[in-house]
């Protein structure tokens, strides 16, 4: 196997270890669904004790929804974040430093029954979000700076695997039978401690980015060493060459701040293209089958709808893992194109099931297929992509500030679903999956028309077009040109 395409024990050491954020991501997006009626239930008891009166249902739907939506507020926060740490600490070194966001979340959702405190687990909730937050800037900038160009693709998808692993872990966990019962359910909201205590074990064994080391401390031989170390070969030429040749751009186009990739028709269309990608991830709907599955599964007449929900877990699972082998061949454009499109037609398929469930019976068995390719089609594509692919798009300069706006893009979309789909589900009735295929239809024509193919191409090739395009899009003298960033000879 060639140098850049080996997958060294190291490589698999390191990125396995980041992936870990990823899975409590996953995880702690999910826990809290299985055991609503339980958790509700204690909710219920907490102010009774407290206050000698049931609690009114409108306060006890409103500590639910905040209990379910800070977990977003808090990924928001922790998102835009990103760019405080990772040039300041190192990639690496700010994962290690974000689990003890894990540690205090573990322990105030774990403790909460005991101490009696509904505030215990929802300031919980808020505090796992921002380490997830966190994570899902920082685990995939380290893997892409890791990875060879070759891999870059396939490696990258692990986050969206390692994500994809910890949701159908809490679909798992949270059955009766398991942890999700009257005395286990505070086990099962502070597992995040077990992972959290992994990565930190594991992570002072794998080396800090390369790239952060060259590019942003100017520390050569420490960066050669990583490489040799990662890629397994002496020879690691020419990715310093590549990594070099990254620096002196940066240090011609300097630390970029989130009002300047705005603001600089060099990065206007890459943040563009990254903020969109993103909103496609979750604007297509997919969280609101995962949030609300076993419900849909129960209007769909399903026997035993909590295992048809795992079901839909184990394929998401399943369909990450047949992205991470593609995705190198046929690209991230195509199969962004693919999953889109599949998207739509599923959930074409899933309003026709559900509109006509009481006058066809079988159409329950339609649901579970569409709602089985809907899943499978954003496993393909908008699942994985949009999480790597933001890393892709920028150099070193806006990499951070790239990473940030495109996660706080993804968060807050998470967040509209999340709180407003129940609602519009209840104005809508079976066709609310409409308004999700006008939205995938529209994301399928953005990427057709603006979004590039990155795949096998280095960091400096994938920015070099997009300064091609803006230096024909906007009339800009050499020197102006130069201050941004470009090429002398643009």
């Amino acid at each position: 196997m060639e140098d850049g395409k080996k997958l060294t024990f190291p490589l698999m050491l390191t990125v396995g270890t980041a992936v870990i954020g990823s899975l409590q991501f996953g995880y702690n997006s999910g826990v809290i669904n299985a055991p609503q009626k339980i958790i509700e239930m204690f909710y219920n008891e907490t102010w009774y004790d407290r206050y000698k009166e049931p609690i009114a249902k409108t306060t006890l739907t409103t500590l639910w929804s905040l209990s379910v939506a800070i977990f977003s507020i808090g990924g928001i926060v922790g998102s835009f974040s990103v760019g405080l740490f990772v040039n300041r600490f190192g990639r690496r070194n700010s994962m290690l430093m974000a689990n003890v966001l894990a540690f205090i979340a573990a322990a105030l959702m774990g403790f909460s029954k005991i101490a009696a405190s509904w505030e215990m687990l929802i300031i919980g909730r808020f505090v796992v979000g921002l380490y997830s937050g966190l994570s899902t800037g920082f685990v995939p900038m380290y893997i892409g700076e890791v990875s060879p160009t070759a891999l870059r693709g396939a490696l990258g998808t692990l986050h969206q695997l390692g994500v994809v692993v910890g949701i159908l872990m809490t679909q798992i966990f949270g059955l009766e039978s398991l942890m999700g019962n009257a005395d286990l359910w505070p086990f099962l909201l502070g597992f995040t401690f077990v992972p959290a205590l992994l990565q930190c074990i594991l992570l002072p064994f794998c080396p800090e980015s390369p790239r952060f080391l060259l590019i942003i401390r100017n520390e050569e031989n420490k960066a050669k060493a990583v490489l040799k170390k990662l890629r397994g070969t002496t020879d690691v030429s020419a990715d310093m060459q590549e990594m070099k040749e990254e620096s002196r751009q940066m240090m011609r186009e300097k630390k970029v701040t989130i009002p300047e990739l705005f603001r600089s028709p060099l990065y206007r269309q890459p943040i563009l293209v990254a903020i969109v990608l993103h909103l496609s991830q979750q604007l297509s709907g997919i969280n609101a089958v995962f949030y609300f599955s076993t419900r849909i599964f129960e209007k769909a007449n399903v026997e035993q709808p909590v295992y048809a929900t795992i079901g839909t877990g184990v394929v998401n699972t399943a369909f990450t893992v047949v992205s991470l082998f593609v995705v190198e061949r046929a690209g991230r454009r195509s199969l962004q194109l693919l999953g889109l499109l599949g998207m739509a037609g599923s959930a074409i398929l899933m309003t026709i099931a559900l509109a006509l469930l009481d006058q066809v019976k079988w159409m329950s068995y339609v649901s579970i297929v569409a709602i089985f390719g809907f899943v499978a089609f954003f496993e393909i594509g908008p699942g994985p992509i949009p999480w790597f692919i933001v890393a892709e798009l920028f150099s070193q300069g806006p990499r951070p500030s790239a990473m940030a706006v495109a996660g706080f893009s993804n968060w807050t979309a998470n967040f509209i679903v999340g709180f407003c789909f129940q609602y519009v589900e209840e104005l809508c009735g079976p066709y609310v999956f409409v308004i999700f295929t006008l939205l995938l239809l529209g994301f399928f024509v953005f990427t057709y028309f603006k979004v590039p193919e990155t795949k096998g191409r280095t960091f400096d090739e994938i920015s070099s077009g997009f300064r091609q395009t803006a230096a024909g899009a906007e009339k800009h003298s050499p020197e102006e040109l130069n201050s941004l960033g470009a090429d002398s000879q643009l």
